[in-house]
C-alpha cells in the first residue's frame, strides 16, 4: 500500500515522463519537417520509451492500490532553432528527469517504502543511460561543427542509434 506521499510524487513522475514523450514527439516532429529524418526517427523512438515509462509508473501505482492520475499535459514548444539547441535541450530535460527521479527516490526512503524504492531503481539506471547518450551525441555534434557532410553523416548515425536501441529493447 502506497502512502500518500509517495501516491503524490508518482503520480507528479507520472506527469513528467507523459511531458518527456510529447517533448521528444515535437523533437521528432520539427526534425522530420527539416529533413533530419535520422533524428526524427530517434526522437519519435525517444517518445515511445518515455510514454512507456509513464505507463509503467501508472500500472504500479494501480498494482499497490493507488490511484494513478491522468492530467492535462503543458505543451511542449515547436521549434528548436538548430538541431545542435535542441540536442542540448534533450541533455537539459534528462537531467530534470534524472533530479526528479532522484527527489522521488529519496520521498520513498523517508517514507520506508522499500518496495517503491526498489521499482524505482530500474528508473534510475535508465536515467545514467539516458543521460550518457544524451552528452554522446552533443559530442559528436561539437565534432561537426557546421560541416553539412558531418550533418549528412550524424542524421544516419543517429537514425542507426535508434534502430539498434529497438532491437536490444525487450518491452522495457
Amino acid at each position: 500500500m502506497l502512502t500518500e506521499k509517495v501516491e503524490k510524487a508518482l503520480n507528479r513522475q507520472i506527469r513528467i515522463e507523459a511531458e518527456s514523450s510529447q517533448v521528444y514527439l515535437s523533437m521528432a516532429s520539427w526534425a522530420e519537417v527539416k529533413g533530419l529524418e535520422g533524428i526524427a526517427q530517434f526522437m519519435y523512438k525517444h517518445s515511445d520509451e518515455e510514454r512507456m515509462h509513464m505507463l509503467k509508473l501508472v500500472k504500479y501505482v494501480n498494482e499497490r492500490g493507488g490511484h494513478a492520475i491522468v492530467t492535462a499535459l503543458d505543451a511542449p514548444k515547436t521549434d528548436f532553432g538548430s538541431f545542435q539547441k535542441m540536442f542540448k535541450e534533450l541533455l537539459e530535460h534528462e537531467i530534470f528527469v534524472s533530479q526528479s527521479i532522484n527527489d522521488l527516490v529519496h520521498i520513498t526512503l523517508e517514507e520506508k517504502d522499500y518496495a517503491t524504492h526498489n521499482f524505482l531503481q530500474w528508473y534510475v539506471a535508465e536515467q545514467i543511460e539516458e543521460e550518457a547518450l544524451a552528452r554522446t551525441i552533443l559530442d559528436k555534434i561539437n565534432l561537426i561543427g557546421n560541416d553539412k557532410g558531418g550533418l549528412y553523416l550524424f542524421d544516419r548515425d543517429v537514425q542507426q542509434i535508434a534502430v539498434e536501441s529497438a532491437a536490444g529493447d525487450p518491452g522495457a
